[in-house]
């Protein structure tokens, strides 16, 4: 991958300079995964930090038998950076929703970068307080209608992840199972609004294809607004 498309690809680097991201390339490792495959276990957090070249994958936390999603990732995001720096033990593991394309950068080699970098550094930064503020407005988003929380995931996951189509913005066929633990709402509701959704022609899940078409978005995210 050329150093340009990487920074496009990845709005991490749209500031780092053209010799991090150069050296970040050379030193980083390809993987592929096929879906249902872990991807990162519970015990290996803290070894390197990955980026979505394509594909979907989920976070999860385990506890016993009990295990809840408790993030969805698509291209263009990263993943394992929190640990590199907290080496106390995980209880999540990440899970490819689809098949999947990833490079990992060795934390060692990462953490070099950083303090290099004092840009890559900052634009990190950024990044994670981004996904603070996210979790932090999913917590209050807690008391609201079932409804709402659902279309405030899609709309989200959207704008993060989705991609244009002629057939609407398209994101993974999430199972209601992921979306549901994402939304913090039962599967049985998460079913019921889908299918709402659906008749009223907001958004198409293609089943063959793997994907949900968010048909109209603006509703979408009015329905979301609601908050």
């Amino acid at each position: 991958m050329q150093t340009e498309a990487f920074s496009e690809l990845f709005p991490l680097f749209s500031a780092a300079n053209p010799e991090t991201l150069e050296w970040l390339l050379s030193v980083a490792v390809e993987h592929e995964y096929p879906s249902n495959r872990a991807v990162l276990m519970e015990d290996a957090w803290g070894n390197a930090v990955y980026f979505l070249v394509s594909g979907w994958v989920k976070v999860r936390r385990l506890a016993g038998e009990n295990v809840v999603t408790l993030a969805i990732l698509g291209r263009g995001d990263f993943f394992g950076e929190m640990a590199i720096l907290d080496e106390s033990p995980r209880s999540t593991d990440v899970i490819a929703l689809s098949p999947v394309q990833l490079l990992s950068v060795s934390a060692q080699r990462f953490i070099q970068t950083l303090s290099k970098d004092a840009q890559l550094h900052h634009r990190m930064l950024q990044l994670m307080v981004r996904r603070l503020r996210q979790t932090n407005f999913r917590f209050q988003l807690r008391n609201r209608p079932p409804a709402v929380k659902l279309a405030n995931t899609l709309v989200s996951l959207a704008e993060n992840y989705g991609q244009p189509t002629d057939k609407g913005i398209e994101i993974f066929n999430i199972p209601f199972k992921d979306l549901a633990d994402v939304t913090d709402i039962g599967v049985e509701e998460t079913s019921k609004i889908m299918q709402k959704l659906n008749e009223k022609g907001w958004l198409k899940i293609d089943t063959d294809r793997e994907a949900i078409y968010l048909l109209n978005i603006k509703q979408l995210t009015h329905l979301a607004g609601h908050v």
